[in-house]
C-alpha cells in the first residue's frame, strides 16, 4: 500500500476501521456540498474570472485580483469585509494581527477557552520576553477556562467580560495541545452572547484554524466580530502556498489591515506575490478537501481505538475541526507514529522527523509533514510536544485515500516499534 509494507494484523484492522467509518461518510458530504455551494455562489456574484488570477507587483494599486479575492472571502464567511494576503506568515500572525487591531493600551485581552495556542503566548506576552508583545504595549490579559465538560462557561465569561476595560474576547475554536473538544459555530454563539449582553465594546474574535468548512456557516455567521486563519490549513484547499485571512466588521478589518502594514495604508498598498488561481482555486476545493480531512481523521480515530490506543474525539463523535488526537503515553510511541505518517507521504517520506525546540513552543516538539507545501495543516500531517502524555495530533488529507494509506503506515510503524499501549 505504500512504502512501508503492512502486516496481515493492521491490514485486516485498516478494513475493519474503513468499513465502520463509512457510516458518517453521508453527513461530512452534505457539508461539503453546502459549504461548496456557498462559494461557489460568492466566486459568481464577484464576477471572478481570469484576470483576477495575474501577479500585481511595486505598490500593488489597484489589484483587481486581491481586491475581488478579499470580497469573496467576506461573503463566504458573511462578513462585512476581508483582507486575504500571501504576506501573512501563518495563522499565528493572522490572529495576531487581528487582535493588535482591536486593542490599545490599557485595554484588557479576556481569552474565554483557557490559555491559547503556544505560538499565541508569547504575541500576549503571557510567556516568554518578547519585544513587542502586548504586555509591552500595556494591554492586560484575563482567561476563563472552559467547563469540565468542554463547553463555554458563559456565566463566567459574562461576569468578566462586564469589566469595561475588556476590548477584545479570544475565541479559540480548536484543541491546540489540549485535550479539550473543538467549539462548534454554535458554541462561538453562545460566546458571542453572553458577551454583548454585558460589554457592547468588546470585539469577539474567533481563532479560527482548523475549523473552516467543518460545518454549513461560520463564527461569523453566528455573531462572532472577527475570524483569523491561515490559508494553508482548510481555506487553502491545499493549494496556497502560503498566507491568511481575516474576514469580520469591516472597521476592525481595516484595524488589523493597519497592523499588518502601517497606519493609513492598510490593505489598500501591498500586492500578492503569488499566483492568484492558486488562492482562489485553493478557497473554491476547499469545501471538498476538508471533507478528505476529516473521513482521514475518523478513519484514524477508529483504527487507533481498535489497536488499543486512547483517541480525542472518538469516531463516532461529532467534529468541528480537523484534528484527530491519539495519546500514545511514550515518547518513543509519539516518535513512531510521526515517523509512520513521514514515511506514508508523497514528498519526503524518506525524512525522519526528530523532535526540536520549534520558535514559539515551550518544549520540543516533533512534526511530521510530508508535503507538497511546507508545513501544510491541511495535507497528511502529525505533530506533538515531547511531554506527558505523549499525544500525537493528526490533521489533514489532501485525499482520503491517501490519507488512509499514511494512517495505516502510521499504525504499522506503531506495532513494528516493540511497545503497543499495554506498554505505556
Amino acid at each position: 500500500m505504500s512504502g512501508y509494507s503492512m502486516s496481515e494484523e493492521i491490514a485486516r484492522l485498516g478494513e475493519r476501521a474503513g468499513l465502520d467509518v463509512q457510516s458518517r461518510f453521508p453527513e461530512i458530504d452534505d457539508v461539503s456540498e453546502r459549504c461548496t455551494a456557498g462559494v461557489l455562489g460568492a466566486f459568481q456574484r464577484h464576477r471572478v474570472s481570469a484576470p483576477c488570477f495575474a501577479p500585481a507587483t511595486g505598490y500593488g494599486y489597484a489589484d483587481t485580483g486581491r481586491d475581488t479575492l478579499d470580497a469573496v472571502y467576506a461573503d463566504v464567511f458573511g462578513a462585512e469585509a476581508a483582507i486575504v494576503r500571501a504576506g501573512f506568515a501563518n495563522g499565528t500572525h493572522a490572529v495576531t494581527a487581528a487582535l493588535f487591531g482591536a486593542l490599545r493600551p490599557g485595554d484588557t485581552l479576556l481569552s474565554v477557552t483557557g490559555a491559547p495556542y503556544d505560538t499565541l503566548r508569547g504575541a500576549i506576552g503571557i510567556e516568554g520576553g518578547y519585544v513587542g508583545s502586548m504586555r509591552e504595549y500595556g494591554i492586560g490579559y484575563a482567561q476563563i477556562e472552559l467547563t469540565d465538560g468542554g463547553r463555554p462557561d458563559t456565566a463566567a465569561i459574562a461576569a468578566a467580560a462586564a469589566d469595561s476595560s475588556v476590548a477584545a474576547v479570544l475565541v479559540q475554536r480548536s484543541r491546540g495541545y489540549t485535550a479539550r473538544r473543538a467549539l462548534s459555530v454554535d458554541d462561538t454563539g453562545e460566546i458571542a452572547g453572553a458577551v454583548r449582553a454585558v460589554n457592547a465594546r468588546a470585539a469577539v474574535i474567533v481563532d479560527n484554524c482548523y475549523g473552516e468548512f467543518t460545518e454549513p456557516c461560520e463564527p461569523t455567521h453566528a455573531g462572532a466580530d472577527l475570524v483569523a486563519g491561515s490559508l494553508i490549513k482548510n481555506p487553502g484547499g491545499g493549494l496556497a502556498p502560503a498566507g491568511g485571512y481575516i474576514a469580520g466588521r469591516s472597521d476592525l478589518v481595516e484595524a488589523a489591515a493597519f497592523r499588518l502594514t502601517s497606519p493609513g495604508i492598510g490593505g489598500e498598498c501591498g500586492p500578492n506575490l503569488t499566483d492568484g488561481r492558486l488562492l482562489y482555486q485553493g478557497l473554491f476545493m476547499a469545501p471538498h478537501t476538508v471533507a478528505q480531512a476529516l473521513k482521514t481523521a475518523i478513519f484514524c480515530a477508529r483504527l487507533m481505538e481498535l489497536l488499543g490506543y486512547r483517541v480525542n474525539p472518538g469516531w463516532n463523535a461529532p467534529r468541528h475541526d480537523i484534528i484527530q488526537s491519539v495519546e500514545l503515553g511514550r515518547p518513543e510511541l509519539l516518535e513512531a507514529f510521526c515517523r509512520g505518517i513521514q514515511a506514508g507521504a508523497p514528498v519526503d517520506a524518506f525524512a525522519v522527523p526528530e523532535a526540536w525546540d520549534m520558535p514559539g513552543y515551550g518544549c520540543p516538539v516533533i512534526m511530521a509533514a510530508g508535503t507538497f507545501v511546507q508545513g501544510a495543516s491541511i495535507e497528511l500531517s502529525a505533530d506533538g510536544p515531547m511531554r506527558p502524555p505523549y499525544t500525537a495530533y493528526l490533521q489533514g488529507g489532501l485525499t482520503y485515500e491517501a490519507g488512509k494509506i499514511g494512517v495505516m503506515t502510521a499504525a504499522q510503524m506503531l506495532t513494528g516499534s516493540g511497545a503497543g499501549p499495554d506498554a505505556r
